[in-house]
């Protein structure tokens, strides 16, 4: 038994939820920005082992000092600013020689520094260049390649609500980050890439139950049996979903700092990813088909079967 429930009749309520949390987002980005991480704008990267713990805190207020205020610092393990630890890493502007080693010997005097256990890497602009360029040509040539291989395998007007359903989730995405205020690193990027293929996964499972139905329309529109097709794969798509949230969610409360910068990338475009895939793509899709001579004249004919649907 299939649930019944009107996934493309509200299509413009979906649509509006959709741009709403997009504005947001991409207001979140002009006034407050994205937080890009050392390998993307350059800067110095200190990784030190301490003699005596810090916190987060101790240590912002010691970078301030130093002129320092807008550095980003993490003590391994702990999950408050107040709590404290020996493993820290410290990323800031690029420094020069002279200024690295006035940061170390001010930490070093207030903890003391691990000398065989720690290390400091630059950054230059450059080399942030170069990821950026290289971040973005693999989004973009994963695009293109996503578009040709639906528009072979189904049509390009699935190519186009799968790709627009992509942007959807990706704008969600660097709209989340610029809200939060998260650092974006190359996992993320890594995150978003996989992004890609979870939420191309659900839509294509719907895609293709559309293009079965789309034999024997009957007595429907194509907005109806497009619905009925969601309606068809909806315990599905509810049953991946929540099998691919859980164990990134748990990643993201459970996991070490490293991989935390991944799982949350990946824990929001999961979740965009499955809602636009029902609730974007596809009504999407059958607003592109009705356009089509004849689909129009079903809709004419049998238009008045989907008000009451």
């Amino acid at each position: 038994m299939h649930p019944n429930f009107n996934f493309i009749g509200r299509r413009y309520i979906w649509f509006a939820i959709s741009a709403a949390i997009i504005i947001v987002g991409i207001a979140a980005v002009v006034v407050r920005g994205i937080n890009l991480g050392i390998d993307f704008q350059g800067g110095t990267l200190m990784d030190y082992s301490l003699n005596k713990p810090a916190s987060v805190q101790d240590l912002q207020d010691l970078l301030e000092k130093q002129g320092l205020a807008d550095s980003s610092v993490q003590v391994a393990g702990v999950s408050s600013i107040t709590s404290k630890g020996k493993e820290v890493l410290i990323r800031t502007k690029q420094l020069t020689p002279a200024e690295q080693v006035k940061v170390r010997a001010a930490i070093d005097k207030a903890y003391g520094i691990d000398q065989q256990a720690s290390q400091v890497q630059t950054v230059g602009p450059g080399w942030g260049e170069n990821v950026t360029r290289g971040a973005l040509l693999a989004l973009g040539a994963a695009v293109l390649a996503i578009a040709i291989y639906v528009s072979m395998r189904f049509e390009w007007k699935m190519a186009f609500a799968a790709i627009a359903a992509t942007v959807h989730d990706l704008a969600i995405t660097v709209g989340v980050y610029a809200l939060v205020g998260r650092e974006v690193t190359p996992n993320t990027i890594a995150a978003i890439l996989t992004i890609l293929g979870y939420s191309l996964y659900d839509t294509m499972v719907v895609f293709h139950r559309i293009k079965q139905n789309s034999d024997r329309m009957g007595k429907r529109t194509y907005s109806m049996m497009a619905n009925d097709s969601i309606n068809q794969v909806f315990m599905r798509w509810l049953n991946t979903s929540m099998i691919q949230v859980i164990p990134v969610a748990c990643l993201l409360f459970f996991g070490g700092d490293t991989l935390k910068d991944f799982a949350f990338a990946l824990l929001v475009g999961l979740l965009s990813g499955a809602y636009s895939s029902l609730f974007f793509a596809t009504p999407l899709l059958a607003v592109l088909k009705e356009t089509e001579p004849r689909f129009r004249t079903l809709r004419k004919k049998y238009g008045n079967m989907e008000a009451h649907a």
